[in-house]
């Protein structure tokens, strides 16, 4: 795995601190509706190294060029899927500079989609990376071709499709530009179109996972990551996965049944856990602490924490919109103001259950000898759904 930059401005509450309780350990931590959004409210860019938000915008760094500097200069620059706001950002600048370079909708494509990287427009590039801080000018360039791309966004991929990519690639191999032209599809979309819905395909299953196939991914994911010392969640080669499960479950079926089912469940000693009022509680609060003026602005992957790690960023993510869609009329709101009310409903923690009531669950249970738990059937369907789901690019490309 590569080294993560730093957190921007993305470090919550500790979950402990937050119910009045002692840590049992110390971590340093290194949607789409309707959206109202105030930019007047401070950002990012109040945190901004002015000199590495200069060499950010002007330097085409890759990867491990980032990395290095991140160890050795402390840079910090944010990473994954593009905020609400930074969308916005972009849109204004690109339509700025448009505007006072007084270009054509095509000339401006041309710009954007230059044939050869060695022509690239840097002033261009340069002007608009400088509009959204802390991403540098290389994720700001592919981030804006993927955007404006006119095969972008073309729907559902249909069934004469997916037999021109079979054919492309037994034509042409894994070269997804040269399939790209062939499909009329993004390569991008070529690539993870292939790997997660075509290979394999004859002997792919769909639907709720069986007990023996829970058993045996859980089994593979632990073998690769908790018994070498690795981050069950983090550390994990889906593709590799896949190929283990002998090909019947995808590598984004895989992905999603063990984040969002199997997981938690490890983590509890085996015993599946229930989400409750004092989860809700915990998560507003841990959302309030960041102080982001919109919600696309959170990294969920930091949301957890050593004392409340049971739930993965997509339930956490899920959850909370959950939560948002209890305030009437969030749709006209802007974050501060959804927060502001959920602060309220969500002031006081819960009241834990009384023992009476525990008892009296307990003999319930155990007084009905063929009462079988049922699996969370939200579980079974979005894993077991994730044949037929589009990869998102920023979430897929580790293996």
């Amino acid at each position: 795995m590569g080294l993560v930059p730093p957190a921007v401005g993305q470090i919550s509450a500790a979950s402990n601190t937050i119910l009045g309780l002692p840590s049992k350990q110390t971590v340093a931590s290194t949607g789409s509706h309707k959206r109202t959004i105030d930019m007047s409210l401070p950002g990012n860019e109040q945190h901004t190294n002015p000199d590495h938000a200069h060499l950010l915008a002007t330097k085409w760094l890759n990867a491990n060029k980032l990395a290095d500097l991140v160890k050795e200069e402390g840079l910090v620059y944010k990473k994954g899927k593009f905020s609400a706001i930074e969308e916005q950002q972009l849109r204004a600048a690109i339509e700025n500079y448009q505007h006072e370079k007084e270009l054509s909708d095509a000339q401006l494509q041309e710009i954007i989609f230059t044939k050869n990287d060695r022509n690239r427009d840097n002033v261009f590039w340069s002007e608009i990376t400088a509009a959204v801080p802390l991403r540098p000018i290389i994720a700001i360039y592919h981030h804006v071709r993927r955007t404006h791309h006119p095969l972008t966004k073309q729907g559902s991929w249909q069934d004469h499709e997916d037999v021109l990519l079979k054919q492309a690639v037994t034509d042409l191999g894994q070269q997804w530009e040269k399939v790209s032209a062939r499909v009329g599809r993004r390569a991008a979309d070529c690539r993870d179109r292939y790997r997660n819905h075509i290979v394999n395909r004859e002997i792919r299953v769909t639907g709720p996972w069986s007990r023996e196939e829970e058993d045996k991914l859980t089994r593979i994911v632990t073998d690769m990551t908790l018994k070498q010392g690795k981050d069950p969640d983090n550390d994990v080669f889906w593709g590799k996965v896949s190929e283990l499960m002998g090909g019947t479950r995808g590598r984004q079926q895989c992905r999603i049944k063990w984040t969002d089912a199997l997981s938690k469940t490890v983590k509890n000693e085996g015993q599946k856990p229930r989400w409750g009022q004092q989860d809700a509680y915990i998560l507003v609060h841990k959302i309030d602490s960041l102080n982001v003026r919109d919600d696309t602005e959170i990294d969920w992957k930091l949301i957890p924490d050593a004392d409340w790690n049971l739930w993965s960023a997509h339930t956490l993510q899920r959850r909370w919109l959950t939560l948002k869609k209890s305030v009437k009329g969030y749709e006209d709101m802007t974050h501060q103001e959804i927060m502001d009310i959920l602060r309220i409903k969500k002031a006081h923690l819960p009241t834990p259950p009384s023992q009476t009531n525990k008892k009296k669950k307990e003999r319930r249970v155990v007084s009905a000898a063929s009462v079988n738990e049922p699996s969370d059937p939200k579980d079974d369907e979005v894993a077991g759904s994730a044949n037929g789901a589009a990869d998102d690019d920023s979430t897929d490309s580790a293996d």
